[in-house]
């Protein structure tokens, strides 16, 4: 504080020092205030950049695998173990012979194999032996801090996803639950508008989002919600999930809440089906999103056959290969081959894919009318009552529908607490895509994996297509919700960690093909990779504002985890120092598949070749812009003009970059069309990124 009487008092001179010290501390002041600055910036940078995949793995039924794969399995002891440890097997059946095992094989489809358990090789020869490996895909497991997850998927499933359910942690004082539980509300509200700003990208044109609450903070999220999305109807759903009442002073709780959310005007939310008369609709998705385009959906644009002299359809041909020319004009047989293509000429989708279109047909359940429209049947599953606003069933406990539910699938009650009933977010699904085909659910508060184990359940009580993405980050990911989604994938019945009873074949063939599993750098991982190069650093040091503002951006340049650009000509041995269960080790991550969540590639096919211990890693798809894309991956170190040249022959001739429309190749290439991926992972890593 400046005293006038005391400046008066002291007389010019002293004064003048006084002033000139004030100077000095402002000089000091604001230098240490640029360093922090930069500190805080680089920290910043290091939170949003997107995440390295350190890890991808498969789980696979072994029905869905190539028999020419089982012995192989049937020898693989450490598989053996797991399903031994998962409670599928018996201690007796791990002791049987391999000739034994083979037959165990062929009678149990629905086993989940895990490919960590397996040889790169044997890796690299099952997925090139899927026709379409993300159609197949019907799972995806991300272990993960959830904005970290969200920020890295945004590209590949922009508009993509059709619903989002979460439950996130209550911030209730009153509740135990596994999640950090005591946030200041501002706090507690920040984290969740962070997230949900980035998942609503991830929503296509008719959103659909439920977000289970309490009383603690229902009320601020709920003026969240308003604030952050003005043209979203809120909808408040009362869940009797605890009808025997907890501890509270005053009034025992029996309820939470179920914020569901639609965009205003828009009819999307359903109850229960009721009977009625049959309806037709359009066969053909219309309007924007990725999800009615054939960029989206590949496997629902395809020919339907149609009998010219008695206007029936009468059959459908498998969907064409994307990116390639398809007949248009009439078979030997004389029908018309009908696309989903709108009246400008874009190709859109059939309602159904290929699959289902075809028992349609069958079931002719397809019609043309008079004036040449596609349509559909609708019948009793196709209505529905209103969707009611106080859910008070008995199959909504908690109680014995969740937390005693995950305890007589896992074998332990003390693993996870307070998972949600598995009927209250199946219920929240149908309301949310009961008219929707191929519905892909998004939670990325999994906890548990209800909701993975909740669209499982759906898919085979209906025969529904229904993909589901579950994003978490606590130890309970590999203690629980993985081996969760492991065991409902083998059977649906479970009782102290052992299967009650066997998948039946229809359970089995409308279970899980394939789930993917992917873990994700941390914030931590992240720092404990930052490396200081500073060559160049000590004739920087004289710059006066190099120390205080420059000096960490460009001294860490080349850490990994900044991308270190000069070693992608070796990425398959590109690693970062990761910590888990308690120690850091060096560990290879995944580059392709970070490149491809990146570009949003939808992958198609992955295959593996060898050019005389020469390894190449090549991935085909179609980006969500309907780019099809290729990408190739080689190890280029101290490569010359010859094996450039060599190079370009093999992919020419085993023709990998037929019909792409963009080739990406790390490193230099002769490649023809082909462009360097440094620069775009660079960028698109980064994208976003402020400081």
């Amino acid at each position: 504080m400046l005293n006038l009487e005391e400046l008066e008092a002291a007389g010019e001179g002293l004064t003048e020092g006084w002033f000139q010290l004030m100077r000095f501390i402002k000089a000091i002041g604001l230098r240490i205030i640029e360093f922090l600055a930069q500190i805080e910036e680089f920290q910043k940078m290091l939170w949003e950049k997107k995440k390295f995949v350190t890890e991808t793995f498969y789980v696979v039924t072994v029905g869905h695998i190539p028999t020419a794969f089982y012995p192989e399995i049937a020898a693989c002891e450490t598989q053996w173990e797991e399903w031994r440890t998962l409670g599928i097997l018996e201690n007796k059946s791990i002791k049987m012979k391999a000739d034994e095992r083979l037959p165990f094989l062929k009678a149990h489809p629905s086993l989940p194999l895990d490919t960590r358990h397996f040889s790169p090789d044997f890796l690299d020869r099952l997925l090139i032996s899927f026709d379409n490996l993300d159609d197949m895909t019907d799972g995806l497991l991300v272990h993960a801090e959830n904005w970290q997850a969200l920020n890295l998927l945004k590209e590949k499933y922009r508009e993509g996803v059709q619903c989002i359910y979460i439950d996130p942690p209550y911030n209730s004082p009153a509740t135990e639950i596994p999640y950090k539980n005591n946030y200041k509300d501002s706090s507690w509200l920040s984290l969740m508008s962070e997230r949900l700003l980035i998942s609503f990208g991830l929503l296509d044109s008719e959103a659909r989002y439920s977000i289970a609450i309490d009383d603690y903070e229902q009320h601020y999220l709920s003026g969240l919600l308003d604030r952050i999305l003005p043209n979203y109807e809120r909808y408040m759903v009362i869940v009797n999930h605890h009808p025997q009442g907890g501890m509270s002073h005053n009034v025992s709780r029996t309820h939470e809440y179920m914020i569901m959310m639609a965009q205003r005007d828009v009819d999307v939310l359903r109850g229960k089906a009721k009977t009625g008369d049959v309806e037709y609709r359009s066969f053909m998705l219309s309007g924007p999103g990725s999800n009615k385009s054939r960029s989206g959906r590949p496997n629902s644009f395809y020919a339907l056959l149609i009998d010219p002299e008695t206007k029936r359809i009468v059959g459908a041909e498998p969907p064409p290969p994307f990116g390639e020319k398809y007949p248009i004009d009439n078979t030997k047989q004389g029908y018309l081959r009908r696309y989903p293509l709108s009246p400008s000429g874009e190709e859109k989708v059939w309602c159904r894919s290929y699959v289902s279109g075809i028992e349609l047909v069958k079931q002719g359940k397809i019609r043309v009318t008079d004036g040449g429209t596609i349509k559909i049947a609708f019948d009793t599953e196709g209505r529905r009552y209103s969707l009611m606003s106080n859910w008070t069933d008995s199959k909504y406990n908690a109680g014995p529908h969740g937390t005693a539910l995950v305890a007589e699938i896992i074998g332990n009650r003390e693993l996870f607490a307070y998972p949600k009933s598995i009927y209250t977010v199946a219920d929240a699904v149908v309301a949310m895509t009961w008219q929707i085909e191929e519905p892909t659910i998004l939670d990325y508060f999994a906890g548990s994996g209800t909701t993975g184990h909740a669209v499982i359940n759906l898919n085979r009580e209906d025969g529904g297509q229904r993909k589901f993405i579950l994003v978490e980050m606590a130890h309970y990911f590999d203690t629980v919700l993985l081996p969760r989604i492991k065991k409902v994938t083998f059977s649906p019945e479970w009782k102290d960690g052992k299967p009650k009873r066997m998948a039946t074949q229809e359970e089995g063939e409308r279970g899980p093909r394939i789930v993917k599993v992917i873990r994700l750098e941390s914030y931590e991982d992240a720092l404990n990779n930052i490396a200081f190069d500073d060559s160049g650093g000590q004739i920087a040091l004289q710059l006066e504002d190099y120390l205080l503002q420059y000096m960490l951006r460009w001294e860490t340049r080349k850490s990994e985890t900044l991308l270190n650009v000069e070693k992608l000509q070796n990425p398959f041995t590109y690693q970062l120092y990761i910590h888990r269960e308690g120690e850091t080790r060096a560990q290879p991550v995944d580059l392709p598949e970070t490149f491809n969540y990146l570009i949003g590639l939808n992958e198609q096919m992955r295959q593996a070749l060898d050019d005389k211990g020469r390894r190449y890693l090549v991935y085909r798809g179609a980006t969500r812009q309907g780019r099809n894309t290729v990408v190739i991956w080689r190890e280029t170190e101290g490569w010359t003009e010859e094996d450039y040249q060599r190079d370009r022959d093999l992919v020419v001739a085993q023709k990998l970059t037929e019909g792409a429309d963009d080739i990406f190749v790390n490193g230099d290439s002769l490649i023809p069309g082909a462009l360097a991926l440094e620069v775009v992972f660079k960028a698109r890593m980064f994208t976003g990124v402020e400081g």
